[in-house]
């Protein structure tokens, strides 16, 4: 029965597009680090490309 990580991972790897291809976590720890790591490669990219947009202006 899915409980509330199971839909917590789906959203974020829906929302975020880099659902694993080979392997499926199974545990909930490893789901929840999989959604972590997926939010912060999606957001580490936004201070480097705010300064360069800062030093352009």
């Amino acid at each position: 029965m899915p409980d509330l990580v199971d839909h917590l991972y789906v959203s974020v790897t829906n929302s975020t597009t880099s659902s694993p291809t080979d392997t499926m976590p199974l545990s909930a720890r490893a789901k929840l680090l999989m959604s972590v790591q997926s939010i912060a490669a999606l957001l580490t990219p936004l201070p480097v490309i705010a300064c360069a947009v800062s030093v352009l202006h």
